[in-house]
C-alpha cells in the first residue's frame, strides 16, 4: 500500500514538472503572435503614397532650391527672428545726447498688387508679366525717444517703402495728439512738405527702398524654410 502510495506521489511531481515546463513554451508562443500582431503594417496604399510625395518635395526643396542661413543684421538693424512665427521684427539704436530705439515688425507676404487693366499698354504688360507678380509685405515701425513715440504703417514693395499713416504714440503704446484727439494721419492727405519730412526721417533711419528689398528677401527665404519645416513635421507623424 505505503509502496503504491509513494508511486502515485512521483506520478503526481513528474506531472506537475512537465506542466512547469510547457507553460514557458505557450507562453513564449502567444507572445511571439502578440508581437508579431503589433508590428502588421496599418498604413495604407494612400498613406505609402502621401509619403512618397512628401519625400519627393522635401528633397526637391533641401537639394534644389534650398533656403540659406537667414542673415541676422541689416546695416545698424539687428534681425529677431522665430521659427514659425509669421512675421519678423528688426532693432536699432541710436546712441547720443538725443538717444533713440528703431524696432520695425514686418509681415510675411500678405498680398499683392492688382494686375494691369486689359486696355494697359501691351508693353508694360509683358513687362508685368516677366517681372511676376508685386508681393506686399506690411510694416510697423516704432521710434523711440525719451517717453515720445512715433509709429509708421507702411507698405513695403519689392523696389520701393510707401507710408501710409503716421501716428504719434505714448510711450505706453497708446495714440495721443496735441490737441487730444486722434494720433494717426493718412499720409497722402499730408502737405508736401509734410510728407517730404517723414520720408527724410525714415529715411535717416535707414528705413527706405533698400530695407523693403531686403526684407522681400528674406521673407522668400523664410517661406521656403517654413514650408520644408512643415513638411518634416508631416513626414515625422505618417512614421509614426
Amino acid at each position: 500500500m505505503a509502496r503504491a502510495i509513494l508511486r502515485r506521489a512521483l506520478s503526481l511531481s513528474a506531472a506537475v514538472a512537465a506542466s512547469a515546463h510547457a507553460t514557458p513554451r505557450v507562453a513564449a508562443a502567444f507572445a511571439s503572435t502578440s508581437s508579431s500582431a503589433t508590428v502588421v503594417s496599418l498604413r495604407s496604399p494612400l498613406d505609402d503614397r502621401l509619403h512618397r510625395l512628401l519625400r519627393s518635395e522635401i528633397t526637391y526643396i533641401a537639394e534644389r532650391r534650398p533656403p540659406y542661413p537667414p542673415p541676422t543684421s541689416f546695416k545698424s538693424f539687428a534681425v529677431e527672428d522665430r521659427p514659425g512665427e509669421q512675421w519678423v521684427r528688426l532693432r536699432a539704436a541710436r546712441r547720443g545726447p538725443e538717444a533713440e530705439e528703431v524696432k520695425v515688425e514686418a509681415t510675411m507676404f500678405d498680398g499683392a498688387a492688382e494686375p494691369l487693366p486689359e486696355d494697359a499698354p501691351l508693353f508694360h504688360r509683358v513687362e508685368s508679366l516677366e517681372r511676376g507678380p508685386r508681393l506686399h509685405l506690411s510694416l510697423i515701425v516704432e521710434v523711440t525717444r525719451a517717453d515720445r513715440v512715433l509709429g509708421f504703417i507702411c507698405s513695403a514693395w519689392p523696389d520701393e517703402l510707401a507710408v501710409r499713416h503716421v501716428l504719434t504714440l505714448r510711450a505706453g503704446g497708446g495714440a495721443a495728439s496735441s490737441d487730444g484727439a486722434r494720433g494717426g494721419r493718412n499720409f497722402e492727405k499730408l502737405g508736401a512738405g509734410e510728407r517730404e519730412a517723414v520720408t527724410r526721417f525714415l529715411k535717416e533711419r535707414e528705413v527706405d527702398g533698400e530695407l523693403a528689398e531686403f526684407l522681400h528677401d528674406y521673407m522668400v527665404n523664410k517661406e521656403k524654410m517654413e514650408l520644408l519645416r512643415w513638411l518634416k513635421t508631416v513626414e515625422s507623424f505618417l512614421d509614426k
